[in-house]
């Protein structure tokens, strides 16, 4: 499966990619720095009973 690199829009393989969803290390690291130096925001805020929800439905799953 083809996919978009979501930090240089490169095409690049799913499959035997250990950097995916990105292309490469290089496109991975500046995600990471983005999230570090808050670059990155959730736009609405979770909600107390939100949040509780969620993490019971994950377990549920498991």
């Amino acid at each position: 499966m083809k996919i978009k690199c979501p930090i240089c829009h490169e095409i690049t393989n799913w499959e035997g990619n250990p950097f995916r969803p990105f292309c490469s290390e290089r496109c991975k690291l500046i995600d990471l720095g983005e999230w570090l130096t808050e670059g990155y925001s959730i736009s609405e805020p979770v909600l107390e009973g939100e949040d509780k929800e969620g993490s019971e439905e994950i377990i549920s799953e498991k």
